[in-house]
C-alpha cells in the first residue's frame, strides 16, 4: 500500500512509569521490589506499560500507511527541529500535548489517548483506532483545527520561553521571591511564592486551583469570624461554603491571566497588585530582586527553565505564534 503523503509524521512518545523506574533501578525485578516494598500494586505499573506499548505498535502501523514516521521521545523536544510541513502526533497524556505545542510553529498536533480507561484526555480527542480515518484527512487539510493562544516570557538578555498552559515566575526552592511587578500604570515591589501567568488552555488547571483555594480560604475565614460574632441560631448558615469561582476562558483568547501566590505585605513590599489580565497593549513586566534561585519555567517542566536573578527583566505577553490542535 502506498503512503498517502511523502511528508513526515513526527510521533511524540513518553516513557511509562515502569520505564522510568527501570531507569532508576536498572531492572524490572528491582523496580518491583521497590514498589511492593512501599506497599503499592506493581501489577498496575505492568498493565499501564503493556497497554502503552500495544498502543504504540498499533499507532506506528496505522501511521506507516499515511506517511514517513519519525519517533521522538519527549526528552528530545527542546533540541528537535520540526520541518514546516510536519504533522505531529502525540501518544500520551494531556501534558505531552502541551509540552509539544510550545516547540512548534503552526504544525498541527493530533492528540491520541493510548489508554482511555486510565486517562480522561481533555486534549486527546482520538483513540488509536481513529487514526486510519483521521490521518489522511489531516494531511489532506480536510480536518478542522482549533487555535491555542500561548504565553511568552522575553528576558532582557535575549532568552525566550513559551508556555502553553502557564508560566511560573518565582523561586526555585521553597522560599520567598522578591521582584518588582508592573501591570499597566500600576507597579509594586512584592515578596511572594511566585507569579502564575495562565493561558485559556491552562485556565482550568493551576489557575483554577489557586483561585479556588484563595476563595475557599477567604470564605472559611469569614465564616469563622461570623461564628464568633452572630447569634447561635445563625451559625449553621454562616458556616456553609458556597464557592462559585469561574476561571475558565477561551483557548484562543486575546489575553492571559496572572495571579500572585501568597503575597506577603511588609514595610517594603505590597500585596495589592495580585490579579489581572495580560494583553498585547498591557504586558506584565517583572524585574528580579533575587540574588539567586530565581527561575521561570512553563507547563510544570521545572528542568527546562530560565534563570531569573538580580538584573533580569521579564516581559510576559502573548506569544507571536499559536498552537494548532486537530479536532
Amino acid at each position: 500500500m502506498n503512503p498517502v503523503t511523502d511528508r513526515k509524521i513526527v510521533l511524540i512518545t513518553r516513557p511509562t512509569r515502569l520505564a522510568e523506574l527501570v531507569i532508576r533501578f536498572n531492572t524490572v525485578s528491582q523496580a518491583r521490589f521497590y514498589v511492593e516494598h512501599q506497599g503499592a500494586d506493581f501489577s498496575d505499573y505492568l498493565r499501564e506499560d503493556e497497554t502503552y506499548h500495544r498502543a504504540l505498535r498499533e499507532t506506528q502501523t496505522a501511521l506507516e500507511h499515511v506517511g514517513r514516521i519519525q519517533v521522538v521521545d519527549r526528552a528530545f523536544l527542546p533540541n528537535f527541529v520540526f520541518a514546516p510541513d510536519d504533522t505531529v502526533v502525540t501518544l500520551g497524556q494531556d501534558g505531552l500535548v502541551a509540552n509539544t505545542l510550545k516547540y512548534l510553529n503552526g504544525q498541527p498536533v493530533v492528540g491520541v489517548n493510548p489508554d482511555p480507561e486510565r486517562w480522561d484526555g481533555r486534549l486527546l480527542p482520538f483513540r488509536v483506532s481513529d487514526l486510519a480515518k483521521v490521518m489522511p484527512e489531516v494531511v489532506g487539510h480536510k480536518r478542522r483545527t482549533r487555535s491555542v493562544t500561548m504565553a511568552k516570557a522575553a528576558l532582557n538578555n535575549g532568552q525566550n520561553l513559551y508556555g502553553v498552559n502557564d508560566l511560573f515566575i518565582g523561586p526555585k526552592t521553597h522560599c520567598s521571591a522578591r521582584y518588582l511587578i508592573r501591570s499597566g500604570e500600576a507597579s509594586e515591589t512584592q515578596s511572594s511564592s511566585g507569579v502564575i501567568v495562565s493561558t485559556g488552555l491552562g485556565s482550568t488547571g493551576w489557575l483554577k486551583s489557586l483561585l479556588t483555594g484563595a476563595a475557599a480560604i477567604t470564605q472559611s475565614a469569614g465564616a469563622e469570624v461570623a461564628r464568633h460574632t452572630t447569634a447561635r441560631s445563625d451559625r449553621k448558615e454562616h458556616g456553609k461554603l458556597k464557592l462559585n469561582v469561574k476561571t475558565e476562558f477561551a483557548w484562543d483568547a486575546d489575553y492571559l491571566c496572572f495571579t500572585v501566590r501568597e503575597p506577603f505585605p511588609t514595610k517594603t513590599t505590597g500585596a495589592s497588585l495580585v490579579f489581572g489580565r495580560v494583553t498585547p497593549e498591557s504586558p506584565l513586566i517583572l524585574e528580579s530582586r533575587m540574588a539567586e534561585n530565581g527561575v521561570i519555567f512553563s507547563d510544570g517542566i521545572e528542568k527546562d527553565f530560565l534563570e531569573f536573578n538580580s538584573g533580569t527583566k521579564a516581559i510576559i505577553g502573548l506569544a507571536e505564534r499559536k498552537g494548532i490542535l486537530v479536532e
